[in-house]
């Protein structure tokens, strides 16, 4: 094993989060940025519809709160949402400092701010600034670009973290405490050690635990896993939301297709040509997400077909190209002209609104572990995310984290000897197919089981195969050498079973987790989180 590598923090991930983080961190010591593929490979890269902040006189912070309240179906925090609505403008400010660019509206006069905001769904206001149809990348890439150049921030592409080095790991009797990460470097096959006397956990979402799904292939929930592993609690794993609206093609790989088209006037149809959204809730195709999907999944049952289609060949074409240029390109290489034929589409898994609970100032139960973006659980989403609020939270979050842990630099001890990686007696696998086979069976067993729509019968069938599956999976993993398909198999597997726990411990339906056999909410016995934690039963809690 190499020497371990030292530094002042220790970032895992390479999207907003994380990057935000380390350029507010890296004017006070060094800052190691450990991410598994190229450092664009972000759920970042790929959010199309925007970031929602309060830009305009005509709206308001109470309004956006209680636009995220009511998305979130009495699981919010309101102190957490009031908190980072306010802190809005603040990290648009900053996003502006690094040098991203938003669209500015045609019609600008003699208001100050010329934004060309956006609408979605579950928004009464217009307030989602965007950069055409590629808000991620725009972000993405001016903030990668000023990390690049930061002399105090070193990126190691191609390393997938493993687990956690923690204080009781390395055999010490003092309190528990994050002292970095192992990573495998894919290049060599070597473990490295990433040492540090402060973590942030950036690693982003678990969208690759379903079948179909909008997010990149990264997106295995690594960050959860392994903070469950090192014993941080974990909230709310049951909410998991499916983007309604998903490109449906044989030759397409889960393209997204953003719901601000929804949100400029797109309308939903059956393939008969009917609007069905009206039936299901009174803010038609702009309803909250979960409503959105569910609405698709019960028409799609009822009729059996495969796809449902969105139509805004009723607006100008022109505004179309120019709104949404890189669907319209993306559409076009599959033969659908968007600005004359419907888009069809279908829900995929998206976005995890559960994660690593945090506090206030983004940290873990685990001390010296912080955690911001997706990969957190913060207590602004509740139980369902209103639209564009992700990438306004992983900005505030990562905001309060670097502003912690740079305070508590002089106060930490030194990491010290910490303990070698230790392959043991494994072997190199000549079967990969079996973690194919199981990478394809936990993902076929999610989206049927435990998707849209869930029961006790379906949790419990997925429950015993998960059982199964994480015992082979362990076996596996403790007899070959470690690759980084088995350590995203791994990781993907303890994912399953966090969420099949969390939805079998919710006997209700609420926001994204909807049960056949509890179909009513029950905020008496069900309104508060869902925790796990290692060697633990799941249990819930009133309040943070």
């Amino acid at each position: 094993m190499p020497e371990p590598r030292k530094f002042d923090f220790v970032v895992i991930g390479s999207g907003v989060a994380g990057l935000h983080f380390a350029l507010r961190v890296a004017e006070h010591g060094t800052v190691a940025i450990v991410t598994k593929k190229r450092a664009a490979e972000s759920a970042t890269n790929y959010a199309q519809g925007g970031i929602a902040a309060v830009m305009h006189r005509e709206d308001s912070f109470d309004a956006h709160v209680q636009d995220t309240l009511y998305a979130g179906a009495g699981l919010c925090d309101e102190r957490v949402v009031k908190h980072v609505v306010e802190q809005g403008p603040r990290a648009i400010q900053s996003l502006l400092k690094w040098g991203v660019n938003f669209d500015r509206s045609e019609k600008a006069g003699g208001d100050a701010i010329d934004y060309d905001l956006g609408r979605e769904g579950g928004h009464s206001k217009r307030r989602i600034l965007h950069h055409r149809d590629a808000t991620g990348r725009e972000i993405e890439g001016s903030l990668l670009q000023r990390a690049a150049d930061h002399p105090n921030i070193t990126v190691y592409e191609d390393h997938s973290a493993i687990d956690l080095l923690t204080a009781h790991r390395s055999g010490r009797s003092e309190s528990n405490r994050c002292l970095g990460a192992y990573a495998l470097d894919s290049a060599t096959g070597e473990v490295e050690l990433f040492l540090a006397p402060l973590t942030l956990l950036a690693s982003g979402g678990a969208g690759k635990v379903y079948l179909y799904t909008s997010n990149p292939d990264i997106a295995s929930g690594d960050g959860v896993a392994m903070a469950y592993r090192a014993g941080a609690t974990i909230a709310n794993m049951e909410f998991m939301q499916f983007h309604p609206t998903c490109l449906y093609h044989p030759n397409s790989k889960s393209f997204l297709v953003s719901e601000a088209v929804r949100g400029e006037g797109g309308i939903l149809r059956n393939l008969r040509g009917e609007a069905f959204m009206s039936r299901a809730h009174e803010m038609g195709d702009l309803a909250p997400r979960d409503i959105v999907a569910r609405a698709i999944d019960d028409e799609l049952k009822r009729s059996g077909e495969d796809h449902v289609i969105l139509d805004i060949t009723h607006q100008d074409s022109a505004f179309v190209r120019r709104r949404f240029p890189n669907i319209a390109a993306h559409c076009l290489r599959f033969g659908i002209d968007m600005t004359q034929q419907p888009i069809p589409v279908v829900p995929a898994a998206h976005y995890c609104c559960g994660g690593v609970l945090t506090d206030m100032k983004g940290e873990t139960d685990l001390p010296n572990l912080f955690a911001a973006g997706e990969v957190a659980c913060t207590g602004l989403h509740g139980a369902n995310r209103l639209a564009s609020n992700s990438l306004l939270e992983a900005l505030v979050f990562a905001d309060a984290s670097a502003d912690e842990a740079i305070r508590r630099m002089d106060e930490q001890p030194e990491v010290g000897t910490v303990p070698e990686w230790r392959h043991g007696e494994v072997s190199e696998s000549h079967e990969a197919v079996v973690i194919t086979q199981n990478w394809d069976e936990i993902r076929r067993f999610m989206w049927n089981y435990v998707g849209i729509v869930r029961s006790n019968n379906r949790l419990a069938r997925a429950h015993h195969r998960i059982d199964v599956l994480l015992e082979e999976i362990n076996q596996y993993y403790w007899n070959f050498r470690i690759t980084s398909p088995l350590l995203e198999l791994r990781n993907l597997a303890t994912v399953a079973e966090l969420i099949v726990r969390a939805a079998e411990q919710r006997l209700e339906s609420r926001g994204l987790h909807y049960n056949l056999d509890y179909p009513d909410r029950d905020d008496e016995n069900f309104g508060s989180d869902t925790l796990l934690r290692l060697g633990e039963p799941a249990h819930t809690r009133a309040s943070r």
